[in-house]
């Protein structure tokens, strides 16, 4: 597994203005700060998790792959939203956000803490407001979890509504 993220390489959470979520804010000094991007149809995730979040000594907490997980597959149906709208540029209008409708997680083997984990996440329907999404983690060559995850869309800024909770 190449865990190498060269610098240069812009990522989804980059155009997220204002976001202190606690996986994939930029804005939250205390987050994981993930960082999300496209490698062909797959979006890919490199995160190198740190002692303060082991389950088990030296095995990552389950809750923290839940969240890894999660932040990135909704960065990514964000991201698949603006591809098919002609590929426009993220920071464009309207701004697109997505909340986790379901996420079904199988914990395959224990993964390990110690080094950097990948994500792999690939759209498998697009339905209205809907993405469907697989999600592979990675620790070196041995897939540790899988998930099936839905995101809705939850917030369109050319629609705005005054009491959506989403438009933060």
């Amino acid at each position: 597994m190449d865990t190498t993220q060269k610098q240069e390489t812009p990522f989804f959470q980059q155009s997220m203005e204002g976001n202190v979520c606690f996986g994939c804010g930029h804005d939250n000094h205390e987050g994981l700060k993930i960082k999300s991007h496209w490698e062909g149809e797959e979006s890919v995730c490199v995160w190198q998790s740190q002692e303060k979040y082991n389950g088990w000594k030296g095995i990552m907490n389950g809750g923290i792959m839940a969240t890894i997980i999660d932040c990135h597959t909704m960065a990514t149906a964000t991201m698949q939203a603006y591809k098919e709208e002609g590929n426009r540029a993220w920071d464009s209008q309207p701004e697109y956000r997505y909340a986790t409708g379901t996420m079904n997680i199988k914990y395959l083997k224990p993964t390990p803490n110690d080094i950097p984990v990948k994500l792999v996440a690939k759209v498998t329907e697009v339905k209205g407001r809907k993405t469907t999404m697989t999600c592979e983690l990675w620790s070196n060559d041995t897939k540790t979890a899988e998930a099936e995850v839905v995101a809705i869309r939850v917030y369109d800024s050319s629609q705005q509504k005054e009491n959506n909770p989403f438009k933060g």
